[in-house]
């Protein structure tokens, strides 16, 4: 029996199941295996918690589309809660925390027992306190009970048609602000600016704008950095950060990784 096949098995001993969606291949993947075990019975949700990029939020329904899963789109705002905003270094462990007991209570709602997530075991072997908050709301991650990785994951989306087979992963805006500075709108939707210029200008697909401050240092992925090697494009970029804010525009040499930020100096900038 095939990955794909193992992850409709897995659902196919209940009677319904809600997905958190998020608009990345994990948890589209396991969308598709719920809908395919339980048809009408299987329900995606996703959580517009104003820290979602416009982006993502648009990719979620464009794959809950192609899958033909019924979808849910739930509204919060992260930033009405202080212990997220203080980004104190526990800000992921408090927002899944918040997003658990969102998905907790449209579960019941819905009558529906069984919630899951896309985490895999690859995620694992970060340190990932939101993982452990969606567990303590009682949220399953079928790919790790079934020891599923990230590349099985991708050809498992790509043999299904799904778009977002080889969608660069990517996190909530929040996570380009270093620890211990504030969360705000205002930075938020900069960053977001920013990034939708970045891959405007320069034809990248994976973008992070970190906010240290004055400086904005832009990362991309490290098989796309000679794409930047250009003078004029350059410019205009750093026009256009400027224009947002920012004094001064750092291209990040070593390229993007998962987890940097948190080993860069929050005096930064």
């Amino acid at each position: 029996m095939g990955a794909f096949e193992k992850l409709v098995a897995w659902f196919a001993r209940g009677d319904s199941a809600m997905v958190a969606l998020s608009g990345g291949v994990d948890s589209a993947v396991v969308a598709l295996a719920a809908k395919r075990a339980l048809g009408d019975k299987a329900t995606a949700v996703t959580a517009d918690y104003k820290t979602l990029a416009e982006e993502e939020l648009a990719t979620a329904r464009k794959v809950a589309g192609e899958i033909g899963i019924h979808h849910v789109i739930i509204e919060y705002d992260e930033l009405e809660n202080p212990e997220f905003v203080k980004n104190d270094g526990t800000r992921c462990y408090h927002c899944r925390t918040e997003l658990g007991q969102h998905l907790v209570a449209e579960a019941q709602k819905a009558g529906i027992k069984l919630i899951v997530d896309g985490t895999n075991v690859d995620d694992l072997s970060d340190y990932r306190p939101g993982i452990r908050a969606l567990r303590e709301n009682g949220v399953k991650s079928p790919m790790v009970e079934l020891g599923i990785t990230k590349a099985e994951i991708r050809a498992m989306a790509k043999e299904h048609g799904l778009s977002v087979y080889d969608k660069p992963s990517n996190a909530c805006l929040a996570s380009r602000i270093p620890a211990g500075m504030e969360v705000t709108y205002e930075k938020l939707r900069r960053i977001e600016s920013a990034e939708i210029a970045v891959k405007s200008i320069f034809g990248v697909r994976q973008v992070r704008v970190r906010d240290h401050g004055d400086v904005a240092r832009v990362e991309v992925g490290s098989d796309e950095l000679a794409m930047m090697f250009d003078a004029d494009k350059l410019s205009l970029l750093d026009s256009k950060l400027k224009e947002f804010g920012w004094k001064f525009v750092a291209i990040d040499a070593a390229g993007y990784r998962s987890g940097k930020l948190a080993v860069v100096d929050k005096g930064a900038g």
